[in-house]
């Protein structure tokens, strides 16, 4: 290791009052640890806690960026970092908080250290937790003195082989230093720093560097922490971009003794979006553990590979034996590769008592139970191709469950790729009414609120019988592909019902928006099947049954929208039957036209069927304002 040469400042004068207060906080250990859950947004469950400190309230170092700075200031950054680590880690373990303990020092401190030698951060760390438990949080709040990069990279690795993971902090700010370090460190974790989380909702530029710390953090193969959330806009919208995990106000405010689970407000707006995440996928969550999981044994690290070889040898079917340390997944050992190593000359006598490390992967892909099997094919397909041959592990909020194949992987997939082409409409290749009336049974079990809308062609028929029905297939295709552009796959669910008719789930809180841009783009898009002569007169000549010559307007397309809160239907077939009604009184409009159904329905506990006097209970129309739907009028005319 390079040796370590700083140059610290001494106490600095006209401080004398704070320095003797900094002192006695340091000697009394008068600091007090909070914690901030780090929430999984796949799932809402905590993950982890950053552990963060705050001084004595009755102090002028009550505020933790007047602690460190006066500390810094002082030489003193070293001494207060690490009794703020041994604060924190203490408390962490005797509150017995699940999960990573994330543990912030900055990284001129972290190379300060003479970390080969005992009674430092190592002795403290591994003191109350596992280091499988601790994250190192790299981050610089405050002005850094010079450091050597390669001194740093030496202390990260020190660590990382103790089996400590690294996060770096603060990703953004000061971004060219950010990004180099994180080349060179190769974090498991990058948080984003607070100012591209902010409003992010508001700014396409911050969205736009959020999505591109995504892709990297993809390929690099780490995980996105986005700091700051403090708002449910913000929180979703960060959802919508991929990222893993979230942490800020909104979530959970830093606390003494934080909440073990994550807020029911937060749990039910991440349930809503996983719902509609998972539109049109039959891999919903828990899949995974009813269709791919195996329980493969597990041997601890020390385990000679003598003994791991010997299970495969007395278990054919036995694909992969994974390496557990405290219920943690640490590697996993491939039944081919293991024995293909062993045929070699002389390996087993080489290495037939030696522990099993030497052959395990150390990387493996390592997923949660409630993963879909739809997000599971995207991280094998964009990860290294040995997972598809070794596998993969699952777990259970950490803790080891069993493991998966490529092979029973792929074989799901076929079958869930069958089974929606057995219901997918042939015209559009949109789902059918099998899956439709699923995912909205889907959206009423998770108690979702959603906006279920009945799209419908007007005065379609005597267009097939004037145009001919290849023109009237093709009005279909292009409908269903304005649909499709108009709807947000990651929130909402389009599906053909039959014939002319679509049917669309929204979870997008900007689906009356979306319906209008919907009926914009029809109305520009159909004119273009009708000649000009039916153009110039707005319709069309047929002959009906008896003969008779009749004039018909040119297609239009009609919407009719039933807002859905939870407890309010218990059916496919209610919500079907309330919104073909709305759709009815759209018809009812004159040109392209939405119809919302506003009428708040009583909450039902138990199935019926609608009876007269609800179905025919009056509708309100936005229209005009009025609860008298014998009026209706254009919303969107064309």
């Amino acid at each position: 290791m390079a040796s370590v040469n700083l140059t610290l400042p001494t106490p600095l004068g006209g401080h004398t009052e704070q320095l003797r207060t900094l002192y006695n906080i340091m000697e009394l250990q008068r600091l007090t640890p909070l914690f901030q859950p780090i929430v999984d947004l796949k799932n809402s469950r905590i993950v982890g806690y950053e552990g963060l400190i705050r001084g004595p309230s009755d102090s002028p170092l009550h505020s933790p960026h007047k602690l460190l700075k006066l500390a810094r200031q002082s030489g003193m950054a070293y001494d207060i970092e690490k009794l703020c680590c041994k604060v924190v880690v203490e408390q962490f373990a005797q509150l017995k908080l699940p999960g990573f303990l994330f543990v912030n020092f900055s990284p001129d401190v972290l190379v300060l250290h003479n970390f080969r030698e005992n009674g430092g951060l190592d002795a403290i760390l591994q003191a109350a937790l596992e280091p499988s438990r601790v994250v190192i949080e790299l981050s610089e709040n405050e002005p850094a003195f010079e450091y050597n990069l390669d001194m740093l990279l030496d202390a990260a690795a020190h660590y990382q082989s103790l089996g400590y993971k690294i996060a770096l902090g603060d990703l953004g700010e000061g971004i060219s230093t950010s990004l180099r370090r994180w080349a060179e460190l190769r974090p498991a974790f990058v948080k984003i720093d607070r100012h591209f989380i902010q409003n992010i909702d508001k700014d396409a530029v911050k969205t736009q560097f959020v999505k591109s710390f995504h892709e990297i953090a993809a390929d690099a193969g780490c995980q996105v922490i986005a700091e700051g959330i403090e708002t449910h806009a913000e929180l979703m919208l960060v959802r919508e971009l991929g990222v893993h995990f979230g942490q800020g106000y909104h979530i959970a405010r830093p606390d003494e003794s934080p909440s073990l689970v994550a807020s029911a407000e937060v749990v039910k707006s991440l349930r809503e979006h996983a719902a509609f995440r998972n539109a049109g996928d039959t891999g919903q969550v828990g899949l995974i553990e009813q269709k791919l999981l195996i329980k493969a044994p597990s041997v601890c690290p020390d385990t000679p590979n003598e003994v791991v070889f010997d299970m495969f040898e007395g278990d054919e079917q036995l694909h992969a034996v994974v390496v557990v340390k405290e219920q943690v997944p640490v590697g996993l050992i491939n039944r081919h590769n293991l024995i293909d190593r062993f045929a070699r000359p002389f390996r087993h006598e080489l290495y037939g008592k030696k522990p099993c490390l030497k052959f395990m992967d150390e990387e493996p892909l390592i997923v949660d139970k409630n993963i879909s099997i739809q997000e599971l094919s995207h991280l094998i397909a964009a990860g290294d191709r040995r997972h598809l041959a070794n596998g993969f592990i699952i777990t259970d909020e950490g803790r080891y469950l069993g493991i998966g194949t490529g092979h029973d992987l792929i074989r799901e997939i076929t079958e869930m790729q069958i089974r929606a082409a057995r219901y997918a409409n042939p015209l559009t290749q949109l789902p059918g009414n099998a899956p439709i009336n699923e995912h909205i049974d889907m959206l009423l079990n998770t108690r979702a609120s959603f906006c279920a809308c009945y799209c419908d062609l007007d005065h379609f028929k005597p267009f097939n019988d004037v145009y001919g029905f290849s023109q009237g297939d093709a009005i279909i295709q292009v409908t269903g592909r304005i649909l499709a552009e108009c709807c947000d796959s990651e929130q909402d669910f389009l599906g053909h019902i039959g014939g002319d008719d679509f049917f669309i789930l929204f979870g997008s809180p900007d689906w009356e928006n979306r319906c209008r841009l919907i009926l914009e783009k029809f109305g520009e898009a159909v004119v273009r099947f009708f000649s000009v002569e039916d153009r110039e007169r707005g319709g069309y000549i047929s002959e009906n049954r008896r003969g008779e010559k009749e004039f018909h307007p040119l297609t239009t397309l009609s919407i009719g929208a039933l807002k859905v809160e939870p407890g309010m239907f218990n059916s496919y077939m209610e919500i079907s039957t309330v919104s073909a009604e709305a759709k009815k009184m759209a018809k009812k409009i004159s040109g392209n036209s939405l119809y919302i159904n506003s009428r708040e329905y009583p909450a039902m506990t138990a199935p019926r069927s609608l009876s007269t006097e609800w179905q025919m209970a009056p509708l309100k129309n936005i229209a005009s304002g009025a609860g008298d739907a014998s009026q209706p009028r254009s919303l969107a005319p064309c």
